[in-house]
């Protein structure tokens, strides 16, 4: 009985650990797009979004994320950047917002097709309150996003 039950164990964590697994091979139409955006690009790690495919990757020891659609389009890119990175409105906007006082973890640079750029700030005020705040180049706040 001991064994029917640990085979049953060992069985059901095989399955979990599929789960994670890719769920779709990545196109060659996407990897070729990716190549040709980001011929210099290292460590490239791909994630299927199901809506998207993911690439993490670095360029210059910096780190970025880009989105491509399953016929090679690019969707998007996400780069880190520093604070002193932060444009000056993007920076007056998070002052005369409600999160000035917030402390911000990371910041992401958005480009978007027809050279539309945003910037995403994850931001701490606990280790309950936290958000992703997502700002135009104008540095209006768009959109705030409870996180974990």
């Amino acid at each position: 009985m001991k064994r029917i039950i640990f085979a049953l164990l060992l069985l059901s964590f095989a399955g979990l650990s599929q789960a994670h697994a890719q769920i779709r091979k990545i196109p060659a139409a996407v990897t070729d797009a990716f190549k040709e955006k980001y011929p210099d690009a290292e460590k490239v790690e791909w994630h299927d979004k199901l809506t998207a495919f993911e690439a993490r990757f670095e360029i210059g020891g910096i780190y970025h994320e880009a989105r491509f659609n399953s016929k090679g389009e690019w969707q998007q890119t996400e780069k880190a950047i520093q604070d002193d990175d932060l444009p000056g409105d993007v920076q007056d906007g998070l002052k005369k917002s409600k999160y000035a006082e917030w402390e911000i973890k990371s910041i992401y640079e958005i480009y978007l097709p027809g050279d539309e750029k945003k910037y995403r700030l994850y931001a701490e005020k606990s280790d309950l309150k936290k958000k992703n705040l997502l700002f135009n180049s104008d540095g209006r706040l768009l959109k705030e996003k409870i996180t974990l």
